[in-house]
Order: structure tokens, then sequence, then C-alpha cells
């Protein structure tokens, strides 16, 4: 039960981070540390250049929904409208003005600049990463023997993480695997 909250939880990523740091140091000469931390660092460029822009077109399709809210706005206050409706059998009903309830608010418009912004942040984000993770799997591929010891030390991290796994789930007693799965 005590790992049921994230802050009660035993420091998993810490070990996980000693484990890989090893591997990259042992298995990884220093050319391929440095075109991995060269394609981290284009990861991290375009994922910035994409939210940036993103946040940016959000902001500006945010200002430009709000002016056309805006003047359409204008344009219903100022047109002449009907203020009652005759039936077929002579029946006369007025109608309400509903001019004051179509009126644009200061939530409304924090509303759209938050959403918009949030989308685009979200959109151009996810569009950053993506091109930046296929300019940095392009730079490591471009060498086949780099390429080939990094994915043999990637195999080898995850073959020792699953082992430190398999040994902790051995250690463990049947009701800690039973709090652990639930």
């Amino acid at each position: 039960m005590s790992e049921s909250f994230a802050v009660l939880r035993r420091r998993r990523s810490d070990e996980l981070a000693k484990l890989a740091d090893q591997h990259i140091q042992h298995d990884l000469q220093q050319s391929d540390r440095d075109a991995l931390k060269n394609a981290a660092y284009k990861v991290s460029l375009w994922t910035t250049v994409g939210s940036a822009v993103g946040v940016g077109l959000g902001l500006y399709v945010a200002f430009r929904l709000r002016s056309t809210r805006k003047a359409l706005f204008e344009a219903f206050r100022a047109k002449e409208k009907p203020t009652k409706v005759v039936f077929a059998d002579g029946r006369t009903e007025s109608i309400p003005d509903v001019t004051p309830l179509l009126k644009p608010t200061t939530f409304g418009d924090f509303a759209t600049y938050f959403f918009a912004s949030a989308g685009g942040l979200f959109l151009g984000g996810e569009l950053g990463f993506l091109a930046g993770a296929s300019s940095g799997s392009r730079s490591i591929a471009a060498e086949p023997e780099r390429k080939k010891r990094i994915e043999t030390a990637f195999r080898k991290f995850r073959v020792d993480m699953l082992r430190k796994q398999a040994d902790a789930l051995d250690r463990s007693s049947e009701e800690n695997v039973w709090n652990e799965m639930f």
C-alpha cells in the first residue's frame, strides 16, 4: 500500500539511471556517447521550437477567433431584429431579446486564449518531437557500426534491467507481489 502514492515509491528510476550510465560508459566509445548527446540535443531543440511555434500559432488563432466573434456580435447587435411572431391562428407572441446573452465575455476570451494556446503547445510540441526524433535517429543511423554498438549496448541494458526486476520479484514474498500488482 505504501507504493500507492508516487511520493512513497522506491526510487527505481535512480537505479535504472545508474545502470544505464554504466552501460553507456562501458559499452560505448566516446564518439558513440557524443552522437547520443547530439541526437538528444536535436530532439530537445526541435521540441522546444515546435512548442514555441505552436503556442504562437495558437495565440494567433485565438486572437482571430476573438476578433471575429466580437465583429459578429457587433453586426448582430446593429441588425434590426423581429420583436414578435404572428402565428397562422392570429395569436401573437413576443420574442425575447437575446443580444445580452450573445455578448462576448472576459471568461470566454480567457478560455479561447487558454485552450487555443494549449492546443498549439500540444500540437507543436508533438510535431517538434517527431521531427527531432527523426533527425536524431538519422544522425545515429548515418554510421552503421555506431548504430550497431548503440543497439547492442541498449540490448545489454534491457537484459540487466529485466534481470534486476526478476531478482526483486524472486526476493519478495507472495503478499508483496499482490500489493505491487494492485
